[in-house]
């Protein structure tokens, strides 16, 4: 007899139960090769479209969450549990994770804003939320970013568009500020000349406007240059470099003395004797 119901409850739940599973992880196994290569496939179209490569990675994502939850549903349902309890149970928790992960949607949120208004896209130099770096990735919470000593910062969305960003791409061109100390005995004419004549021989240095060096302000170590230059964005920081270069050796081979204060010490002259009291005449 017991042989009998072990034998019913084999066919009736065990057998039915274990080619469900069983099902279930083909369908996982399957779906999850079918996600990747249509993946790869949208990919590859939108790069033969010549789509920007932030929107690129951004639709990429979305539609993997997208087919994961498709995937997810269609194993429930061979599974033999009810999508539509399922929708219920899932717009509940989303009630509920929504509430406690008001951050992570607010990510999500930005990360939508950052892609269509793009204030910068992949491959961009930015600097915004106290880093600067290399954007690499826009993802859907996060934006992922290279720093100038080969660090990887993952910033949040909600972070990165709330605060102030600014692109060092945009532009076509940047202008170099610098400064240069002179002593009080350096004629700051000659050398306004001379400067200007050394830093415009600089590579990649722009005519259009040309080089400026001016007058910056008379401190107690003497006169203060202020060199204003243009270069090509991609060409800013060889232009900087080879500027601090150019001041410094012009500095040397002029003979420029080094810019020091000097302190003047007068001598104080000495108070007038008081004269004594008078004193009086004995009666």
């Amino acid at each position: 007899m017991s042989q009998i119901n072990f034998g019913m409850l084999l066919n009736t739940y065990l057998v039915p139960f274990g080619l469900k599973i069983l099902a279930a992880i083909a369908i996982w196994i399957i779906g999850t090769i079918v996600i990747n290569a249509f993946a790869r496939l949208a990919r590859r179209a939108l790069s033969l479209r010549h789509l920007d490569p932030t929107l690129a990675n951004y639709a990429i994502s979305t539609i993997h969450v997208a087919l994961r939850i498709v995937l997810i549903m269609a194993i429930m349902e061979v599974c033999g549990i009810s999508t539509t309890s399922f929708a219920a149970l899932v717009g509940a928790a989303g009630v509920a994770i929504g509430v406690a992960w008001s951050g992570l949607l607010s990510n999500f949120a930005a990360g939508i804003f950052l892609v269509v208004l793009r204030p910068f896209k992949v491959g961009d130099y930015i600097s915004a939320a106290g880093q600067t770096g290399t954007v690499t990735e826009i993802g859907l919470f996060m934006t992922i970013m290279t720093t100038d000593n080969n660090l990887r910062v993952y910033i949040g969305n909600n972070k990165l568009f709330a605060d102030n960003i600014i692109n060092y791409n945009v532009n076509a061109t940047r202008r170099v500020d610098l400064r240069c100390q002179l002593s009080a005995e350096v004629d700051s004419a000659a050398a306004i000349a001379l400067l200007t004549e050394k830093v415009s021989r600089i590579p990649n240095v722009q005519t259009t406007p040309a080089v400026s060096v001016s007058i910056v302000e008379f401190n107690a170590l003497g006169t203060l240059l202020g060199i204003r230059l243009f270069a090509a964005t991609p060409n800013f920081g060889q232009v900087n470099n080879d500027t601090n270069t150019v001041i410094a050796e012009t500095a040397r081979s002029a003979g420029w003395p080094a810019p020091a204060t000097y302190q003047v010490s007068v001598p104080s002259q000495a108070a007038p004797p008081v004269p004594a009291a008078p004193v009086p005449s004995p009666q």
